[in-house]
């Protein structure tokens, strides 16, 4: 199984949409087992060391540097479907 937390600055609208296209991006990578879920910054400075890849905003990486052996993904564009697709191909190798 493969445990991706992704997280924005309030936990609120960002990380869920992250999430959702996290998910439809592992989806598409064929990735048959996942678990995801959303939270803020700060929840995820607690749960990181829980999930295989974070995901979340570049300015933001540098607040969980050294709360995970997981794969840490900062995107520059949250919004871009490709970006999250091409980082999370990446670390899946």
């Amino acid at each position: 199984m493969v445990k991706v937390l992704t997280a924005c600055g309030n936990g609120m609208g960002s990380s869920m949409v992250i999430k959702m296209k996290v998910e439809n991006a592992l989806r598409q990578l064929e990735v048959p087992d996942i678990y995801s879920t959303s939270c803020s910054i700060a929840e995820a400075k607690g749960l990181a060391a829980n999930f295989d890849i974070i995901i979340v905003s570049k300015h933001l990486v540098h607040e969980l540097e050294g709360r995970t052996e997981g794969k840490l993904i900062g995107l520059d564009n949250l919004m871009d479907d490709a970006e999250i697709k091409t980082k999370l191909e990446a670390v899946l190798k």
